[in-house]
Parts: C-alpha cells; structure tokens; sequence
C-alpha cells in the first residue's frame, strides 16, 4: 500500500502538508522502517548543546519537537488502531501545545526520547502488520472529519518529515 492508494475522501485537506512529503514509491510498512532509522539518526546527529536550543523564545526546544513527534504518532497510532478495527465512534481532536509543557521533554536526555520514539515506532509498526488491506482502508472520523487507518499512517510518515525539515530550517 503506498500513498498514491490514498484517495482526498480519506483525510482532511490540512494534513496535505504531511502526506505530501511521503515518498510514492514506498510502501506503508518499509515507510515506517525507514522512516525509524531515517529519524533516528537524524537526531543522534544534533550537537548536544544544540537539543535546548529555541529559535524564539515562545518556540519550542529541539527536544520538545522530537516529543511532540513521539505524542502525535501516539495520538495517531491510537486513531490507526480504532478505525482499523472498524470503529466508528468519533474521535476527538488532538491539541499538540497541551501537551507539550507537561511532557517535560527538555528534561529527558536524548537516549530517553529516542528509547521512548524506537519503542512507539515498533509498536506501530506491529499494528499495521496486523491490519489487512481492508481495515486500513476502513474510514472513521477523528476531530470532525472521515480519516481511513492508512491515511492516519501516512499522516504520520509526513508529519515527522515536516518537523524534521523544519528543524533544519529554524534550529541548525
């Protein structure tokens, strides 16, 4: 299943900024195994002195944006989940700055956030090699919207992409 299989009935328009960032050629599943060495040596790869680093002082750390990676792939993971399994019930929106300052990610050290991110990568991986072709298509709703599980995936693929691109950008 690649993202080309994804149909604009399956998402909300805003998260075209994510999906759009996925390779085409790749498959959902070899997407998220790549994507975990893809990030994970990309954060090893920041200077120590530089994971505390603000652009802006009402921005978030570097650390804080690997945390809010770790959170939304939770978030969307559970989504993934609940609709491949063909539930219908609707699910509420997700506010990524409530969870921020509670995550407490400037404290954690970067061995922390990259156990906690390997261990919800596998996790997430196993679910999609649980689901057949049928349930990620299935569609749900999450904060107001439909949303199939293979969409809530790719979202993800591209949403780390984002972040990653945006941290080069504003950060190093």
């Amino acid at each position: 299943m690649k993202v080309t299989d994804l149909n604009a009935s399956e998402y909300n328009s805003y998260y075209e900024t994510y999906i759009s960032k996925v390779s085409k050629n790749i498959n959902l599943i070899d997407g998220f195994i790549k994507a975990d060495k893809d990030v994970v040596d990309f954060f090893k790869s920041i200077p120590e002195n530089k994971l505390d680093y603000r652009y802006a002082s009402d921005k978030w750390s570097i650390k804080d944006v690997f945390q809010h990676i770790i959170d939304t792939e939770r978030v969307f993971m559970y989504r993934c989940f609940r609709i491949g399994r063909h539930d219908t019930t609707p699910l509420a929106g997700y506010e990524q700055d409530d969870y921020v300052n509670p995550s407490n990610a400037d404290n954690k050290s970067l061995n922390n956030l990259l156990e906690e991110y390997k261990i919800v990568r596998k996790s997430f991986i196993v679910l999609l090699k649980s689901l057949s072709d049928k349930d990620l298509m299935f569609k749900g709703h999450a904060s107001g919207y439909p949303l199939s599980a293979r969409a809530a995936a790719f979202i993800i693929l591209g949403h780390e992409i984002h972040h990653i691109e945006v941290i080069k950008a504003r950060y190093l």
